[in-house]
């Protein structure tokens, strides 16, 4: 498989980008940012590292449609964003919603392709805190515009890969490492590696939680249970 991956400078999309260059069914990974991975940092042997390949953009909202380095693509991992934690609110509505549904707007051949959003648990269109309604907002024109997969990802706590440096969000992680086993029999925990894995399964296979029904106006929601059984599903 063919990933677009964005966000693989934060936390998340860092560890997510470690367990799909060394799964052996991914045969390449687009990181788009703003910024370098600096990919000789991480220990991960020269085949996996030859699978990235970067497009460093400095604003994402400059990106139009076709632009060729989205041709050839199974999916769109959108990892890239930001915590509501001491942000503005107009700043974090456009790379919250302007940026991602811009994203997904100029993609090509939606009709073959997946789209992931990594949305956040608590996420509600009709939520109470104003961030809620933004991201909720986000999910729902995504999963508009026709793509072949279209899911709203809503993690709680996740568990670092090997390998990854040390972001300031990882750092935050370890405070809550010693409730990872009881957050895990809550339903409310996964590692980097099911998130990945449970991300390649959606894309080749599909999913619809039987918790839900599927309508134009109502994303597929992928929560913390949701991704511990496709990570153990084959794809």
């Amino acid at each position: 498989m063919k990933i677009i991956l964005t966000g693989a400078t934060g936390y998340v999309g860092e560890g997510v980008m470690l367990e799909l260059l060394r799964t052996p069914q991914v045969e390449k990974v687009l990181s788009v940012g703003r910024r370098s991975v600096r990919l000789n940092e991480y220990p991960l042997t020269v085949a996996e590292k030859v699978k990235l390949e970067e497009y460093i953009i400095p604003d994402f909202m400059e990106l139009k449609a076709g632009d060729e380095h989205f041709e050839g693509y199974d999916a769109v991992y959108f990892i890239a964003g930001i915590t509501s934690i001491g942000t503005p609110e107009d700043v974090y509505r456009r790379i919250s919603y302007d940026i991602p549904t811009h994203f997904a707007d100029i993609m090509p051949n939606k009709e073959q392709m997946t789209f992931i959003y990594l949305s956040g648990m608590g996420t509600d269109p009709n939520g109470k805190q104003w961030w809620m309604p933004i991201k909720g907002a986000t999910e729902q024109y995504i999963n508009t515009l026709g793509f072949r997969h279209a899911f709203a990802y809503r993690p709680a706590l996740m568990r670092w890969a090997k390998g990854q440096r040390g972001t300031k969000m990882q750092r935050m992680q370890y405070a809550y490492i010693c409730f990872y086993p009881l957050m895990r029999l809550c339903g409310l925990a996964n590692n980097m590696t099911e998130v990945a894995h449970s991300m390649l399964v959606c894309t080749r296979n599909g999913y619809t939680p039987a918790r839900q029904s599927v309508s134009a106006d109502s994303p597929v929601v992928i929560n913390p249970r949701d991704i511990t059984k496709l990570a153990n599903s084959p794809f």
